[in-house]
């Protein structure tokens, strides 16, 4: 086998654009409807084969967790594979982990990527969706390479084209666990469920509207069913929202939280095509130690999705 090493392999954050807790299973896990777009807030992996079969992580930034969904997505597929190969795992992360924005999911569907091909398993996009949805519910999403609607317990994709558009992230210093949100009294779970194309049709007709209407809530549509529970357990995320609606005039959590965004506006990618930026520069005053903000693009597609098919 030729292929030793892939470096740089990006993974990119995402935004829920809503998100609807429609019910939950017998089983405890909660039904959702969101929309899942990518952003250019991305961490950058490394893999170097191994021909020992063990599977090492090496972090070039903050420690991570000792059991993280890397090394369970590398566990997963070597297993599954029954590939005799390891692995070194280099991570310089960027994405904040506890802001809803995926980082850890992104981290996990990028080694699956990366793997498949410095393995050379040649796996279809469809078998690592099903090893995907095993590990984690953003992980198929992930996977699936492009902006879509999300349903089930995010392993239905159906995807959709939107605008890449340009997005104020800012998230507070707090990082907040998904079990306590989801476990709040303060989360109804009893929210209408939507139809695609129904969801299209308005999103257009958002848009059309935007064309002549400056800093509205109209930006978005529906909500993020999880945000008064978050608020609730962490005011800096209603302080955060409330620092991006007095800036873009809109403003809403993303995933479980902390972190939180705007649409700052913008279709246009060249806008932002060096990439994130401070979003102190866009903001009247800052904000407290600890807080973390970009200016990101939207990405329509992952960088890594012509790797399978």
């Amino acid at each position: 086998m030729s292929l030793h090493a892939l470096y740089d392999l990006p993974a990119p954050a995402k935004l829920n654009l809503f998100l609807h807790v429609i019910g939950r299973r017998a089983d405890g896990y909660h039904l959702l409807q969101s929309i899942f777009t990518l952003i250019n807030w991305q961490d950058t992996l490394h893999l170097e084969r191994r021909d020992d079969g063990r599977i090492q992580r090496h972090d070039l930034g903050p420690a991570l967790p000792a059991e993280d969904l890397c090394l369970r997505a590398a566990r997963a597929l070597q297993q599954a594979s029954g590939c005799p190969l390891g692995v070194d795992i280099s991570i310089d992360k960027q994405v904040p982990w506890g802001a809803g924005l995926g980082g850890g999911s992104s981290d996990a569907a990028t080694v699956l990527l990366g793997l498949n091909r410095l393995w050379d398993l040649r796996w279809s996009r469809e078998r690592l969706l099903s090893l995907g949805a095993t590990l984690g519910a953003d992980v198929p999403f992930f996977l699936g390479g492009h902006t879509a609607f999300v349903e089930g317990i995010g392993e239905i994709l159906t995807p959709i084209d939107l605008p890449a558009g340009r997005w104020a992230v800012l998230k507070p210093a707090a990082a907040l666990p998904t079990p306590k949100i989801f476990s709040s009294e303060l989360l109804t779970r009893d929210t209408k469920p939507v139809k695609v194309a129904g969801l299209l049709a308005e999103l257009q007709r958002q848009r059309e509207t935007r064309q002549t209407t400056e800093k509205s809530e109209e930006t978005f549509w529906g909500r993020n069913d999880l945000q008064a529970a978050a608020e609730a357990l962490c005011p800096d995320v209603k302080q955060a929202a409330r620092l991006l609606a007095e800036r873009f005039g809109n403003s809403r959590m993303t995933g479980s939280g902390s972190a939180v965004f705007a649409d700052a506006g913008g279709d246009d990618a060249s806008e932002t095509d060096a990439g994130t930026s401070p979003v102190a520069t866009l903001l009247e005053g800052s904000w407290p130690e600890g807080w973390v903000g970009r200016m990101c693009r939207g990405l329509a597609n992952h960088p890594l999705e012509d790797w399978v098919n």
